[in-house]
């Protein structure tokens, strides 16, 4: 396992993997007890990993209660995120839900006694809710910085936009800065490199990937096995449903049997040769309910593409820009006086 800062706006240190703990628990339709949690999470931390994200709403509260007794003896050396937002219960109701000041101050004040810690080390926004201004976000958020309360802060699913306003607001108050950024990517949802990758790069944040393997989709194992996500109602993401899933499933499992790994380490092994490439940190979240599971996903750093693997994998599952990137594209050679290849560096300047 290797480290990172997180980003270029902290000197946070993580591990290249995150664990996901949504899956510690039973409260939901699926999930596993706290016996196997602890198998998962000791070798977890025996393989070097020491950063892990769970939320308040994960298991309606459990996945914190679990992960609090794990890290109890050792609290200082683990990278603690947990997200709020959503509410942690299966009735939600108006003032415990959203990301205002209320609902921000009270769901740190419940998470911290579930995680059983005084502090936590990341704080996400899991959503934006929509009607929370920015800056009262962000503000909110500063102040718990300043509390001891929480460490760094961080905004999950939100869109670019949104996310590089409240970046610049905080620059600009002096308040504490947005370090990273949460969204889902893989090699069959890549819409993040038209807008999200791009500004993390530029403006230095960190990039947690949840669904790396897609719920499961990249493993190959739907096209076998008699159910699938298709027929399990609980399942988030979607199924083999385009052209292009179907080829980059078909070049993984190509690849898979070239390399002798698994389809699942060959798409992880795809993600990390793509996070060395990045000017961004990228630190893809897996998210096991076995140990077996997790051990797939370490398996996975002891896979290297060649360069003409990944570049296959690169272009199969590359997203098609849209507007305004296409125009621009086009037009940039005369911009540039006819020939882009004279210019030193990146044209795009990284802050």
């Amino acid at each position: 396992m290797r480290y990172t800062t997180f980003g270029r706006r902290s000197g946070l240190r993580v591990s290249e993997f995150a664990l996901g703990t949504g899956n510690f628990g039973t409260s939901w339709s699926s999930g596993t007890d706290a016996a196997e949690a602890r198998i998962i999470f000791d070798r977890f931390a025996q393989a070097g990993g020491t950063f892990l994200d769970t939320a308040n709403m994960y298991q309606a509260g459990e996945s914190e209660v679990i992960l609090g007794d794990l890290v109890a003896a050792d609290r200082d050396h683990f990278v603690v995120s947990t997200k709020y937002g959503a509410s942690d219960t299966t009735e939600p109701h108006v003032s415990s839900t959203g990301s205002g000041r209320k609902n921000m101050i009270s769901s740190v004040e419940a998470s911290l006694r579930r995680l059983r810690t005084d502090y936590l080390d990341l704080l996400w926004v899991h959503f934006p809710d929509g009607v929370t201004p920015i800056d009262e976000i962000v503000r909110g958020m500063d102040d718990l910085v300043r509390s001891g309360k929480i460490h760094h802060v961080a905004l999950s699913n939100y869109p670019a936009w949104q996310v590089s306003a409240a970046a610049t607001l905080a620059d600009m108050r002096g308040w504490a800065p947005i370090v990273g950024i949460q969204t889902e990517y893989s090699l069959v949802e890549r819409t993040a490199d038209r807008e999200l990758m791009p500004m993390a790069e530029s403006l230095g944040l960190a990039v947690n990937l949840w669904s790396p393997l897609s719920g499961g989709l990249l493993t190959g194992k739907y096209r076998t096995g008699a159910e699938g996500r298709a027929t399990d109602p609980d399942r988030f993401v979607t199924p083999e449903h385009s052209a292009q899933r179907t080829a980059v499933i078909d070049e993984v499992l190509a690849i898979a049997q070239q390399t002798g790994a698994s389809a699942a380490q060959v798409s992880m092994a795809w993600l990390r040769e793509r996070g060395d490439r990045s000017a961004a940190t990228l630190i893809p979240i897996v998210g096991p309910r076995t140990v077996a599971q997790l051990n797939e996903y370490l398996g996975a750093l002891d896979v290297t593409l060649t360069d003409e693997q990944y570049t296959r994998l690169d272009a199969v599952s590359a997203v098609e820009l849209g507007v305004p990137h296409w125009i621009n594209a086009q037009i940039r050679p005369n911009l540039l006086g006819g020939d882009a290849s004279r210019f030193m560096g990146p044209l795009t300047p990284i802050a």
